[in-house]
């Protein structure tokens, strides 16, 4: 078993830390983001689920349609989908990507 307590992390802001990857499984990553910085508009080849653990967040998708999050609250976005992800506070986040690398990743190939 393999353990971590996601709020003692010491994460720099812009400098993901991958906390577990397994190829053809899944990658965790923590990332600490700035009040007022965002993750601009982009997607990803995988799933990402995103769960916010400290902090607030507003979370945009390809439509301009936007939901305001905090502690606790878990977005999933489909590979391929585009979103962008705006700190209203201090946010500490964990992305999970699955399965890892997705469909067309650039790290896919044999």
């Amino acid at each position: 078993m393999q353990t971590w307590n996601l709020r003692a992390l010491d994460v720099e802001p812009h400098k993901p830390e991958i906390l577990q990857s397994a190829r053809g499984e899944g990658r965790s990553i923590a990332l600490h983001l700035p009040a007022g910085d965002s993750l601009q508009e982009h997607e990803v080849h995988e799933r990402a689920y995103v769960v916010v653990t400290e902090g607030a967040v507003e979370f945009v998708n390809a439509a301009g349609h936007s939901i305001s999050a905090g502690p606790g609250f878990l977005a999933v976005f489909e590979p391929g989908e585009r979103h962008e992800v705006r700190a209203t506070q201090d946010a500490r986040l964990l992305l999970i990507l699955a399965p890892w690398p997705g469909a067309g990743h650039p790290g896919a190939r044999n």
